[in-house]
């Protein structure tokens, strides 16, 4: 059952109760008490409560806590990656600065856009909490089929391996999906099976045919980066937020989450799958060396290096607004660079640095990003965590009942509530 379902409203605010049948406890003795018992339902707390804790009340408790999650990390993490991209810029500018003009220009950015499809490819699924480990093979072997098939033209070489990749994609979102199992287990599996088709290639493969991306340049990274600033924003809206990561466990990992959250966990791996033929296609379009038979794990490093270096959680759902537009321009400086001071870095090597530091990134983001814990104070008064803790718990939290009977309690030792000293502060310090 959704969690803004009418009927889920009911059920909860019928639990909670803070106005209704327990506000009548005193007058009537207990029988409101009574009544919520007979349906099945334990009141919690007396009183209202604020709009702002309503509003945390129908999150959901098991998606995800109550309340807002935190972007100040993200946008200090934002800030720190552009600083480092300036600085790796400065750097190949003073190295070679031809690099930013001209064919050299143009290069780069195709470069950086097929790491940003990848990288796009990455998030989304870490994102939907289904990560895609075939991103790097569907690459290669998009590659190796658009360098056999160009000739035929482009749309007829990219509409056979986009429809390839729609279909390999909904078979491995109905395994992930359907029975409920790892989404890095099966897409690891899938990504050995493309291997095999590489494999059939004994030998490096001709580029055919005459489409160059390099005259689309400056429109193929901007495509990206507007994807990839649109999906931060929808992201920071927490419902989108939240059902983009409804596939995210939050207790056990094998109970299922639902059609819902299954739906949109397949459609982010179909997505992914299909971000991977046109990254591929870019990579090797317009080359004037061969495409190269090669397993392609490398590239999936570098894509879940750099989705998790722009700030997208590891554990999924969680993600920032411009980081990965600034980690895709890092590492796409970076290898440039590499290769002007001859350094021969592999990319293996890069993939996993960037992992390595987005690892730790996701460390920040669950601590500092998850919405403020109960005993913060700033969220008091505005009706945040502590109040849902209280209205939007789960059991655990609502273990605490009013009876209607009030224990016994020694009339010697009550205050006298008329007595001069609470009138006159005789005894507050």
């Amino acid at each position: 059952m959704a969690y803004d379902d009418p009927a889920y409203r009911r059920s909860d605010l019928e639990s909670t109760d803070p106005v209704g049948l327990t506000a009548r406890d005193d007058a009537w003795g207990g029988s409101a008490s009574s009544e919520l018992r007979d349906r099945g339902l334990e009141p919690t707390r007396r009183g209202g409560v604020s709009g702002a804790a309503l509003d945390d009340v129908f999150d959901d408790p098991a998606h995800g806590e109550p309340g807002r999650d935190r972007i100040a990390v993200h946008l200090l993490w934002e800030v720190a990656l552009l600083a480092a991209t300036a600085a790796i810029a400065f750097l190949l500018y003073r190295e070679s600065s031809t690099s930013f003009r001209g064919h050299n220009l143009d290069t780069l950015l195709v470069a950086g856009s097929v790491l940003g499809l990848l990288a796009l490819a990455a998030g989304l699924t870490l994102r939907a909490g289904v990560p895609n480990l075939a991103l790097g093979p569907v690459t290669i072997a998009a590659a190796l089929h658009f360098a056999e098939n160009g000739d035929r033209g482009v749309v007829n070489a990219v509409l056979p391996a986009a429809a390839v990749a729609v279909v390999g994609g909904l078979i491995v979102a109905v395994i992930v999906v359907g029975f409920h199992v790892p989404a890095w287990a099966a897409t690891f599996a899938a990504g050995l099976a493309v291997v095999v088709y590489i494999q059939q290639r004994s030998a490096p493969v001709g580029v055919q045919g005459e489409f160059d991306p390099t005259a689309h340049a400056r429109y193929l990274f901007g495509g990206f980066a507007a994807l990839s600033l649109l999906g931060g924003l929808l992201g920071s809206i927490r419902t989108v937020r939240r059902s983009v990561g409804r596939f995210r466990p939050v207790g056990d990992p094998a109970y299922r989450r639902g059609r819902f959250a299954g739906a949109l966990a397949g459609a982010a791996i179909v997505t992914s799958t299909v971000f991977a033929v046109l990254a591929g296609i870019l990579l090797v379009a317009g080359s004037d060396r061969p495409a190269s038979p090669t397993p392609g794990f490398e590239w999936t490093g570098l894509a879940l290096g750099a989705a998790l270096l722009g700030g997208t959680s590891a554990f999924g759902r969680r993600g920032g607004i411009f980081g990965t537009i600034f980690s895709v321009t890092l590492i796409t400086l970076f290898v440039a660079y590499s290769d002007e001071r001859r350094w021969h870095v592999s990319l293996f090597a890069v993939g996993a640095a960037a992992i390595a530091v987005g690892l730790g990134m996701t460390r920040l983001v669950e601590t500092y990003g998850r919405p403020r814990p109960a005993t913060d104070p700033g969220d008091r008064g505005r009706g945040g965590q502590t109040a849902a803790a209280g209205w939007g718990g789960g059991a655990s939290d609502r273990t605490e009942t009013w009876s209607s009977a009030l224990p016994a309690q020694p009339t010697d030792s009550r205050p006298d509530l008329w007595g001069t000293e609470r009138w006159t502060g005789g005894d507050r310090g």
